[in-house]
């Protein structure tokens, strides 16, 4: 049985970038003290890129061995390296391009002018073997027990590259797919599945504004996974969903705690 998701609400977006920021580096810290390394797996959108921008302006970010952490990413728009709509675009300049990564640990996901060209799903089985090759055998599967993965909850309950009755939302034997469709651009792109997703030690849903108020209480309600994506994502040992006041105003106050407003 899974564990009940947890909610946290933040006054605004940028109190809730802050606290998720903190939080992250305290998860990498303690995972680096207790195995060596540790991995996160990122995700993009306006609250993503808030968080890591938010990171690098933390004081605390130089607490993690920057060295001995693996990212991953969640999805990416299938569109050529250097694109500014990429994921990986928007997490360089945020973030990553300002702290001293090991290169070789920075899990991209494949370009559209890439080895694999405009075969989507040559790139996704070739992260998918990424991933694999990067899973230990006390990770019972074919991806990393990731410590954190993030994704940020569309306005549909969208996830990563999961959209709402879409074939991928629907996979459960491969860990990528390609996604062909998309109902927001670009239509083409690559997406972990709910198997993947699920790997995680902590998954945390990340969603600010009114705009995302109606996408959280359907997920929070009970909604099927293929309906509301959303509602599928969870961790092995914690479910996370980190919001402001808009994006909880149509939520059950029964949901969440008073205090953590």
């Amino acid at each position: 049985m899974t564990a009940a998701p947890q909610l946290v609400v933040h006054r605004d977006k940028e109190l809730m970038a802050q606290a998720a920021a903190a939080r992250l580096i305290t998860k990498i810290v303690d995972a680096q003290a207790a195995r060596g390394s540790a991995s996160v797996v990122l995700t993009g959108g306006r609250n993503g890129n808030g968080l890591l921008a938010a990171l690098g302006s933390s004081p605390a970010r130089d607490a993690i061995d920057w060295s001995r952490l693996d990212l991953w990413w969640g999805d990416e728009r299938f569109l050529p390296e250097g694109d500014p709509e990429r994921n990986v675009t928007q997490a360089r300049a945020a973030l990553l391009d300002a702290v001293p990564l090991d290169t070789s640990r920075v899990h991209a996901m494949p370009a559209s002018d890439g080895a694999y060209g405009s075969d989507v799903e040559a790139a996704a089985a070739a992260y998918a073997t990424e991933l694999a090759a990067a899973a230990k055998p006390e990770d019972h599967g074919p991806v990393p027990t990731f410590d954190v993965l993030m994704l940020g909850v569309g306005p549909d309950t969208h996830v990563a590259s999961l959209f709402p009755e879409l074939p991928a939302v629907r996979e459960t034997e491969r860990t990528v797919v390609g996604v062909h469709g998309a109902p927001k651009p670009p239509p083409t792109r690559i997406s972990l599945t709910l198997p993947a997703i699920r790997a995680a030690r902590e998954v945390w849903l990340l969603a600010a504004g009114e705009d995302k108020a109606q996408a959280a209480e359907i997920a929070l309600s009970g909604a099927g996974e293929i309906q509301a994506p959303a509602a599928g994502a969870y961790g092995r040992s914690r479910t996370l969903w980190l919001l402001d006041v808009a994006a909880a105003s149509k939520l059950p106050r029964s949901l969440y705690p008073p205090a953590s407003a």
